[in-house]
């Protein structure tokens, strides 16, 4: 992957060049990049390796999906604490996960985290098992299940080809 955005980078730097203008100009440059990207696309069967803006798209899907749950749980847990006459109930439970690197599991954690809602308490010395605690056993519990399945989906599309 670096190396296919390397040498996106450098056909860019050449369409650069080859143009008979004197200096360096930005729409240029992004034309070149683009004609790159073309360009490894058509070859980067060649490389061995998957072509390196599937990986990107992941990255972005991973963004957007982790905005729309911060939203959504943001919302829930509004709901629950200013409402008073909704009872919760706090839990701990645990899930174990199929990412197997220690860079998959501490991007689970903190996704699960920074969403409102749940906090992971502990990841057993294996790294397989996650202890997390639910705002709310009955509602929470389910929202963040389904959480972590989409971002062990998505961590995997980011990190393996």
């Amino acid at each position: 992957m670096p190396v296919q955005f390397l040498l996106n980078l450098l056909i860019a730097l050449l369409w650069v060049f080859l143009k008979d203008e004197d200096t360096f100009e930005v729409p240029t440059f992004v034309s070149g990049f683009l004609i790159g990207i073309v360009i490894i696309f058509l070859m980067h069967r060649f490389f061995g390796t998957p072509f390196y803006l599937k990986r990107a798209f992941s990255m972005l899907k991973l963004l957007w999906i982790f905005n729309y749950e911060l939203l959504t749980s943001s919302i829930l847990i509004m709901k629950q604490i200013l409402l008073p006459s909704t009872k919760f109930e706090p839990g701990i439970f645990s899930h174990e996960t199929k990412l197997k690197s220690d860079w998959e599991v501490t991007a689970l954690a903190l996704l699960l985290m920074l969403t409102p809602g749940s906090v992971v308490l502990r990841i057993s010395p294996e790294g397989n098992i996650f202890y997390i605690h639910a705002m709310d056993m009955k509602k929470t519990k389910p929202a963040v299940l389904k959480s972590i399945r989409m971002y062990e989906k998505i961590i995997l599309e980011v990190t393996r080809p």
